[in-house]
């Protein structure tokens, strides 16, 4: 029961922290610019990143997954907070949390269509 009640938590703890994130975009949109933004959120996240890695002593990734972790760090470290960004210059940060919150549906129907995937049953 502990990890349950532990995964909860985590779950909750990663909710609130994304939560803060696009208010704190639109906040910053009206300083910085969003090429400006989208750099600095990518370098923090980068030196972070690596110190985690040499921290940990973590063995790097196999040269055949170089390309696809390279799309989706495009999308996830660029694509993302850039567009958002973007957009956050022009509307509120409530009406894009709501596009926002969509996403995941997005993703399932994505998944759906392009990888054939199914839900399992109940």
């Amino acid at each position: 029961m502990r990890r349950r009640t532990d995964g909860w938590g985590q779950g909750l703890l990663g909710v609130l922290i994304f939560s803060g994130s696009l208010p704190a975009t639109r906040v910053a949109v009206g300083s910085f610019g969003p090429l400006f933004l989208t750099s600095a959120r990518a370098v923090i996240a980068a030196l972070l990143g690596a110190g985690l890695l040499l921290l940990l002593r973590q063995n790097r990734p196999p040269g055949s997954d170089l390309r696809s972790l390279t799309v989706v760090a495009s999308g996830v470290v660029i694509g993302f907070p850039l567009l958002t960004a973007l957009a956050l210059q022009h509307i509120t940060s409530a009406r894009s949390i709501v596009f926002t919150g969509m996403l995941p549906l997005a993703t399932a129907v994505f998944g759906v269509l392009r990888g054939g995937e199914r839900p399992k049953p109940a």
